[in-house]
């Protein structure tokens, strides 16, 4: 089995998972809002995005912090402030969203402890085909 094969649950987190019911909303004017929400975000923070792709139906963020951020923590951070600032400027996402949710509470984790910076960006790049 390939690294990507492993499905591991955890209170709260899924590492490498496969998340069901994802609506394409993350296009045109709201995919620009979002990235950029992430730029700031990111600087507001002190955490440093190193890169990162929005798709239609989900997002992969590569960033790197100090140590007094849980990977959980920089999740948070990022999912809790996106939704709330897209809700305010893109109130028509509310209803074509399941249960009015804009993220999933699903989300994989990789540390470059386990993986190489290319093998992050690898993942990465093979996630846009599928």
């Amino acid at each position: 089995m390939t690294k990507q094969e492993h499905w591991i649950s955890a209170r709260g987190c899924v590492y490498n998972v496969s998340t069901k019911y994802r609506r394409k909303v993350l296009i045109g004017s709201i995919a620009e809002d979002l990235h950029w929400l992430h730029e700031l975000i990111a600087k507001q923070k002190g955490i440093t995005l190193i890169n990162q792709d929005i798709m239609p139906d989900h997002v992969h963020l590569f960033v790197t912090a100090h140590p007094i951020f849980a990977p959980a923590n920089i999740v948070e951070i990022f999912k809790g402030i996106t939704a709330k600032k897209l809700f305010e400027k893109h109130p028509e996402l509310r209803n074509q969203l399941w249960n009015g949710h804009l993220w999933n509470p699903s989300y994989y984790v990789g540390t470059c402890g386990d993986a190489t910076k290319d093998e992050i960006e690898s993942y990465v790049e093979m996630q846009k085909v599928k």
